[in-house]
Formats: structure tokens, sequence, C-alpha cells
């Protein structure tokens, strides 16, 4: 680094705390603070933005100041051709663009909310925002030095950047009722993914998750409000879903190269078959009412009740499956001769792994929670409703990719999964407490998935794949 470049970066911090500090200062006046305490933190927020620049910003950029203890510049500079020279601002920001990318975005973001959002922007808005760009700052230096795991150290780290950012500029983020909101609809979208992460382990998709949810929810409501029992039709519901599975499986192995459209058919197919078997005698198939069994809904609601506990059993389903899961994939032969499969098909077949079972059963275990899902929804929707898995289309692929496992098969796990299951409720719960529309919604949520997918996408273990 030469000693302009040193001086450059260490002026800049300067400035940045310079400005930090007015910017406390103007707030603590703004909220009628006494003088004393805007005057102690102001000094203290400048003083430690300074600090913070030089040792995670300046000292971290070149290995010489690395060694560099004291504030001093290295006194030996090193020989550099002048005219190969590259200017080494510029220098940094082409081998740090997509950081630098996702932080403007990150700003961008929050200054389209102030303006769209009426009464969003506030000194407690701003403050919150500043710890949340300087939280991820952090997390994005300590990152250069973790050498394995590397994706679920990002997962981590955006879920509770995320949750700083909720509880400091939503009011009521942290309170029972809201953490039992989010746990319930992250264990429906939770379940949903888990046969969606199986497909993606062995570099498929399967796009009839969605239209299988729905058509188990209005099937079950249907032969309930027909008098068949409850768990006679829910067995019933399952095992429509296996067959979906099965059928999924067996014609998109044959026909990998539009396995992505054939299931997109199948999940069509059913749709539409159920609603007319549905619809005979009535005037509707979009829709079937009728009386939801009490333990249904005790399951499925944010009311529900395990063993006299206000925990929703939906949420300890989801944890004892995912941990089940989890276990399955890391510990048992099964697991690993996915993961085998899913990275090499060739060298599995030379270990005689059955290419055409683990398919079948990918696709098999997907068709089984779809329907349990859909089965699940009932209890908490009380009535049936073909379109109630719409929006897990797409949400079921976003939470296995945002969550690091690759879409190419063969890394990730559920583990993952789970994480990105999370990452997105907050965000959903984030955006929806800031009173922001369903369309912004949608639109801040496409742009905070495109540079999460980034940070993924650049990791060494899905370039070696493409």
């Amino acid at each position: 680094m030469k000693k302009s470049a040193f001086l450059f970066f260490k002026g800049l911090g300067l400035l940045f705390a310079i400005l930090c500090g007015i910017g406390t200062a103007v707030l603590g006046w703004y909220d009628g603070a006494d003088w004393m305490n805007i005057v102690a933190y102001s000094i203290a927020v400048t003083g430690l933005i300074l600090w913070g620049w030089y040792h995670f910003s300046v000292r971290w950029i070149d290995s010489d100041l690395k060694q560099n203890i004291f504030t001093k510049f290295p006194k030996e500079e090193k020989e550099i051709d002048k005219e190969h020279e590259e200017n080494f601002f510029f220098k940094t920001i082409r081998e740090n663009k997509w950081k630098v990318l996702s932080f403007i975005l990150l700003i961008l973001i929050f200054i389209f909310v102030s303006f769209i959002a009426e009464g969003f922007f506030s000194g407690r808005t701003l403050v919150s925002f500043l710890i949340f760009l300087g939280f991820i700052i952090l997390m994005g230096v300590v990152g250069q030095y973790i050498t394995t795991q590397k994706s679920v150290f990002i997962g981590i780290c955006v879920l509770i950047g995320l949750f700083i950012l909720g509880s400091l500029t939503i009011s009521g983020f942290l309170s029972l009722l809201n953490m039992k909101a989010m746990l319930v609809f992250a264990a429906f979208l939770g379940l949903a993914t888990v046969g969606q992460t199986f497909v993606a382990l062995l570099g498929g998709l399967d796009l009839s998750i969605p239209f299988l949810i729905g058509a188990s929810n209005v099937a079950l409501m249907s032969l309930i409000s027909k008098g068949v029992p409850p768990w006679l039709g829910l067995v019933a519901v399952l095992i429509l879903g296996l067959i979906i599975g099965l059928i999924n499986g067996i014609l998109s192995f044959r026909l990998q190269g539009q396995a992505l459209i054939l299931t997109l058919g199948v999940g069509f197919f059913v749709k539409g078959g159920v609603q007319i078997l549905v619809a005979m005698g009535t005037f509707s198939a979009g829709t079937v009412f009728g009386v939801v069994p009490e333990w249904m809904r005790n399951i499925a609601s944010m009311n529900g009740k395990f063993i006299g506990l206000p925990i929703p059993p939906i949420i300890l389903i989801w944890i004892v499956a995912s941990i089940i899961i989890i276990v399955a994939l890391r510990l048992t032969k099964w697991g690993r001769n996915l993961y085998a499969l899913g990275g090499s098909r060739l060298s599995s077949s030379r270990l005689s792994i059955s290419e055409r079972g683990y398919w079948v059963g990918a696709y098999v275990i997907s068709g089984f929670f779809a329907s349990l899902t859909g089965a699940l929804l009932l209890g908490w929707s009380g009535g049936g409703f073909i379109g109630v898995g719409d929006t897990y289309l797409f949400l079921t692929i976003a939470a296995v990719v945002v969550g690091g496992t690759s879409l190419l098969g063969g890394y990730g796990g559920y583990g993952l999964s789970v994480i990105g299951v999370l990452i997105l409720q907050i965000i959903t719960t984030v955006l929806i407490g800031w009173g922001l529309k369903w369309e912004a919604q949608q639109f801040i949520l496409g742009l905070l998935i495109i540079p999460m997918v980034a940070l993924y996408a650049r990791s060494p273990h899905i370039r070696s794949q493409i």
C-alpha cells in the first residue's frame, strides 16, 4: 500500500467519524436530551468509529499494516513499477465489488422505504440502520478468516443482523406473540422446504409442491365434510402425496432434461384433478367449507398448546423433523450416498449407488411433506382453499438458495434450508412491521435475495461445480 492510499483511508475514516458524531449530536438535540449527555455520546461515537475504522478497515486491507499494531506507516515501502501499478482505491473496490454493491443496495433500500412508508424515517430508525450496517461490516471482516462452513457463517450473520434491525426499528418485534407468529409461519414453509432440499441436493427441482399443498388442503377438507374420519382423511391425503411424488420421481428420472417443466405439469394435473372431484355436485371447487377438528386447529394455530404449555405443536413438529432430517443426512449411509450422488453421478455409479432409487426417493419425500404441509394448513385456515400453496411456488426454492444449498447438487443440507426459512420469515415480518404494501414487500424481498444469492454463488464449492 502506498503512503498516499494509507493517508486517504485514514482521512476518510476521520471524516466519517466526525459526521457520525455530528449526527448523534443532532439526534440528541432533536430528542431533547441533556447537553452533557449529547456531548458525551457524540465524543464516544466519534472515538469508537474512528478506532473501528482503522482497526477493522484500514489495517485489514494490507498485510504490512496487519503486522503494524500502532498507527505508524511502515518505514520500508516496496518498490512498485509505477507504470503497471493500479490505483489502490479502485483495486480494493474491484476486489470487493459484490460486497460494495450489496452495501450500496442496502442504503438505497433504506432511502426507498423512507420515501414510501409514512412515518418510517426517524432518529431511531436511522441509528438502527447504522448499527445494522456496522454489524454487517464487522461480520464481513471476520468472514475473511472463516475457511470452513462459510455458508453457515454467512447465513447466521444475515439472520442475526436482520433480527437486530427488526428489534430496533419495530415496536413489539420481541414480544412473545410475534415470536410465536413468526415461528408458526416459518414451520409451514420449513416443512414444505424439506422435499425441495432433498431434490436440490440431487441437482433437481420440484415445482409441483405448491399445487400439491393446495390440492391436499382442499381434498382433506372435502373428505372431512363428507363424513370421513379426520385421521383417515389425513392418511389418504398423505398417501396421495406419496403417489404423486412417486410419479414425479419416475417420470423426471426418465426425462431429466425436462424435469422442471414435468413437475410443473404434474402439479397442474393434480390441482385440476382434485378440483374436478371436489366440484361434483357443488358450485365451487376453489373453497370448501366445513368443521375442522379441534385437534387439527390446536396443532396449527398460534393459540395451540402442547401438554398444557402455550407452544403451538406445529413448531415442535418442525423442530423434531428438522433434527431427524439433519442427523439422517449427515450420519446415515443413505444421506452420505445422497450427497455423493449429487456431487458426481459417475463416481456414484462406480460405487454401485442406485441413482434411480435415490432420485425417486427424494421426490417421494417431497410429495409426502407437501401433502403434510397442506393438511396442517387446514388447521390454521379453518377451511379448504386450492390456492393456499401458491405463495410456496418459489418461496421453497428461495429458502433453499438463500440458505446456501447448491442447486447443482452435492452441497448444502436441510440445516442451511432452516436458516434460509428463518431469514425469509424475518425479512417478511420486518417489511410488514414497517407498514409496506404487498407490492413494495415483494419488490424489496427480491432486491434482498439477489445479493444474498450472489454471496453464496461466489463461494468456492459453487464455482468448482460450474
